[in-house]
C-alpha cells in the first residue's frame, strides 16, 4: 500500500458510484491515470476493492484506518504555514473541538494558517476544493493519524458511520 491508495479509496467512498472511470478519478484527484490504475491494482490485491475493483470493502477499509493508518502513515505537525484545514481544524470535527492550534495541509492558495500536516498525497489540498465530502473524509483520516485520543476516537466514530 502507498499513501495515495488511501486517497483513492476515500474518493471512491465519497463518490459512491461503482460506475466510476479511471479518467474521472485521475482528473478529480489530480493524479496520473497510471497512478490511479496502479493504486486500484494494489487495493484489489490487498482485498480493499471487491467485485473486480468496483466496490470498496468498507469494513476492511475501516479496520485498516483504525489499526493500520496511524502506524503505517503517521504524521507529526510541522512548521506554521498557509494552507487548507485538516484533522480537528476541519469539518466535521471543527465544531466539536475548539482549539487555537490549527492543522493545515500546506497550500499557497489556502485561507488558513496553522501547523503543517503532510497530506497523504501532494495534490490533496487542490483536490478537496471541488469535493467537500472528500475533504471531510481525508480530514477525519488525518485526525486518526495525528490526533489526540479524544479527536481520534470521535473521528473513528464518524468514519465508521460514513464508511460502514
Amino acid at each position: 500500500m502507498k499513501p495515495q491508495d488511501i486517497v483513492v479509496l476515500a474518493k471512491l467512498i465519497a463518490y459512491d458510484d461503482p460506475s466510476y472511470t479511471q479518467m474521472e478519478l485521475s482528473l478529480s484527484l489530480e493524479m496520473s491515470q497510471s497512478e490511479i490504475s496502479s493504486s486500484l491494482k494494489r487495493s484489489t490485491y490487498a482485498g480493499l476493492l471487491i467485485n473486480k475493483g468496483q466496490d470498496v470493502e468498507r469494513k476492511l477499509f475501516f479496520d485498516f484506518i483504525q489499526f493500520g493508518l496511524p502506524v503505517i502513515f503517521p504524521v507529526h505537525p510541522g512548521a506554521i504555514v498557509r494552507g487548507t484545514v485538516t484533522a480537528h481544524s476541519a469539518e466535521p470535527l471543527a465544531m466539536e473541538f475548539l482549539s487555537d492550534e490549527k492543522y493545515v495541509w500546506p497550500y499557497a492558495k489556502g485561507r488558513d494558517r496553522g501547523q503543517s500536516i503532510t497530506p497523504l498525497y501532494p495534490t490533496v489540498p487542490k483536490a478537496v476544493i471541488i469535493d467537500p465530502n472528500l475533504h471531510e473524509l481525508l480530514a477525519l483520516l488525518d485526525a486518526v493519524r495525528v490526533g489526540r485520543a479524544r479527536e481520534k476516537n470521535r473521528a473513528l466514530e464518524i468514519l465508521e458511520a460514513r464508511i460502514c
